[in-house]
């Protein structure tokens, strides 16, 4: 989450608990558990994301969907798909809610991309630097996530930098782990180099910048993530029926 102080989250997320018991929803305590969220098929996770409480569905499959979209990338910003149907991503790949929403949404989002159905442009942002131990994990994920385009494996990288999101506080996948990830995957050309070299950071700083800085981007004036934005409006996330309704 970005911009709130940990006072203001704390009392923002009791809040929601609170609406959340009223309506008769228990809530875990914790994010973190995998278990519930392979189990259950039906949301029972509600997370705050710039104010807004999201109720999200969890996907009826624990797999992901193999994606067979392409993408290219200007600046931070990543273009996957070529349908008709476009939106705009806000993530960070250590945010905890960003995870919850790619596992709520991920194979749906990547079935609309590889049916030629939708656009995404994934905004690559770093608002958690100092959720790390060193700070800067936000910051070379993303920077990784774009070399990942080059290399012909951003769909399947994506996918694996929320699958192995390390927990806020930590130090983060290192530079050698996060070469390894597209190694695996099959990275072609200097991936390493792009990765170890922060080739990315500079332009991810900016994007995250514009990012912060757009009022169209913010809930009661913060800027949050994940965010997502279509035909110029943020998406109510609360819908679990949002996708649908902008593919038509």
């Amino acid at each position: 989450m970005g911009g709130a102080s940990r006072g203001e989250r704390k009392r923002r997320q009791e809040a929601a608990a609170q609406r959340l018991a009223a309506a008769g929803i228990q809530v875990p305590e914790k994010r973190s558990n995998p278990a519930l969220m392979i189990v259950i098929a039906v949301v029972v996770v509600a997370v705050l994301v710039g104010g807004v409480v999201l109720y999200m569905r969890n996907s009826s499959s624990g797999a992901a969907v193999a994606p067979t979209y392409t993408a290219t990338a200007s600046g931070a910003v990543v273009t996957a798909g070529t349908g008709k149907a476009v939106i705009d991503v806000y993530e960070d790949f250590l945010c905890p809610n960003c995870e919850i929403f790619e596992k709520a949404y991920g194979n749906e989002i990547v079935s609309a991309l590889n049916e030629g159905k939708l656009t995404v442009r994934y905004h690559s942002i770093a608002i958690l630097d100092s959720r790390s131990t060193p700070p800067g994990y936000s910051t070379r994920a993303a920077n990784a996530a774009l070399c990942a385009v080059p290399a012909g494996i951003y769909p399947t990288y994506h996918q694996k930098l929320f699958a192995n999101q390390p927990s806020e506080g930590s130090a983060g996948l290192t530079d050698a782990q996060l070469v390894q990830l597209g190694t695996e995957l099959g990275a072609k050309g200097d991936f390493a180099a792009c990765v170890t070299g922060a080739k990315n950071a500079a332009a991810v700083t900016a994007e995250t910048n514009k990012a912060i800085a757009d009022p169209a981007l913010q809930t009661n004036g913060q800027f949050g993530t994940p965010t997502v934005v279509a035909n110029g409006a943020m998406v109510d996330l609360n819908n679990t029926g949002w996708l649908k309704a902008i593919i038509g």
